[in-house]
């Protein structure tokens, strides 16, 4: 019998993939597991299969296609309310009205330490992968 696991996944999107290796090597160091998509287009796909699992969507705002990460930001927020949200960028600062009101914002270029940090700081305990819970 296989028990379900409890490792949460994360929903990583950006439209670099030196940049989406990057950021779910740094969630996977932060104890998520991750799926992958290079733009919100295909996030939007994904989430319907997907979304059960998923904790935390940690999206680039500027990418191809119809849907950007604020876009993507609000419908996760609306179709998704479980999922935390944190918008990446180093173009665009978002606007009042860009981002959902529980999702937050990264400047890029981030590292490792700055996305720990600010995923300890905005994930409550329960959605917080062991490895964040026990940092110090």
């Amino acid at each position: 019998m296989m028990v379900p696991s409890t490792t949460p996944y994360a929903l990583v999107v950006d439209d670099d993939p030196i940049i989406l290796m990057d950021a779910s090597g740094i969630l996977e160091d932060a104890g998520f597991r991750t799926h992958e998509a290079n733009d919100g287009d295909a996030a939007i796909l994904m989430l319907p299969e997907y979304a059960h699992t998923i904790t935390l969507l940690f999206s680039d705002v500027d990418m191809p296609g119809d849907t950007d990460g604020f876009a993507l930001a609000r419908h996760v927020a609306e179709l998704y309310p479980w999922i935390e949200i944190v918008i990446a960028s180093g173009r665009v600062k978002p606007e009042d009205g860009d981002l959902p009101d529980k999702a937050t914002f990264l400047s890029k270029p981030f590292s490792t330490p700055m996305v720990h940090q600010h995923l300890r700081a905005i994930l409550p305990d329960g959605k917080k992968p062991e490895p964040l819970r026990n940092a110090v």
